[in-house]
């Protein structure tokens, strides 16, 4: 039997206990993007029904970990609340979240900020300008807040996935867009990775100062625009906020 969701009903939901208080949640489907929307939109319902005993739902990239009070409901419980929330929630996969925002993010792209666009197009065998193209045609949902709150986001419209560096770099400047699979992500703060930098963003992405220390979430929606290198002192350290970036308005 398919697993994968048929327009206007309800996907089977995966719930798996996570220790004796949190359950792994997930669409069943095996298809990359089918679990990712999902698992999107069952987030959106969770923190509107807020089910008895829940206290925080973490995002995956195709999973969500719920967390909650085993003194006021059992993992059956909610296993049987979420499937009965997602079936009364209207669910639709791709459905944007309530309070998203939307981001457009400027990148620069030059041999120093881009070092790995070039192996980039020779694996995807489309031109370096097309592998750009790609990347600012997509609109990205930010699935979740990965290591250093850096923002993990899918799905980028590639002609197929990127594979991640053969060596690791031990340290990648802040602002670096960075792909693998269907995914971007932006670096933070130094630090290694091993995923494929293709450009960089003079905007500040995370501050430890701000408060919060980043505007965007899980949920919130992506778009990456290449502006010129004389963009760049204009726009460096500026805090990402939705609604910064004025580029296209001010040209």
């Amino acid at each position: 039997m398919s697993t994968h969701p048929a327009p206007g009903h309800t996907p089977e939901i995966k719930a798996v206990p996570f220790g004796d208080s949190a359950l792994m949640v997930s669409v069943a489907s095996d298809i990359d993007e089918e679990r990712q929307s999902g698992s999107r939109t069952l987030r959106e319902i969770l923190l509107e029904v807020r089910p008895v005993g829940l206290l925080d739902v973490v995002a995956g990239v195709d999973s969500l970990l719920v967390e909650f009070d085993n003194l006021a409901i059992s993992h059956g419980q909610l296993a049987q609340t979420i499937r009965l929330a997602a079936a009364g929630g209207s669910f639709e996969a791709n459905r944007p979240s309530r309070d998203g925002k939307h981001f457009v993010i400027p990148m620069v792209v030059n041999d120093a900020f881009a070092p790995d666009l070039s192996e980039v197009a020779e694996e995807l065998r489309i031109s370096r300008e097309a592998v750009l193209q790609h990347l600012e045609d997509s609109e990205l949902s930010i699935n979740l807040l990965a290591s250093a709150m850096a923002p993990m986001m899918g799905r980028v419209q590639f002609p197929g996935a990127v594979s991640r560096c053969r060596e690791p770099r031990t340290n990648v400047d802040p602002g670096s867009v960075m792909v693998a699979g269907t995914n971007a992500i932006i670096q933070p703060f130094p630090g290694p990775t091993g995923w494929k930098v293709i450009g960089r963003t003079p905007l500040v992405i995370c501050d430890i100062h701000e408060d919060p220390p980043t505007s965007y979430k899980p949920g919130d929606s992506v778009r990456f625009k290449v502006v010129p290198e004389s963009a760049w002192e204009r726009l460096s350290g500026r805090f990402l906020l939705a609604g910064t970036y004025t580029y296209e308005r001010e040209h």
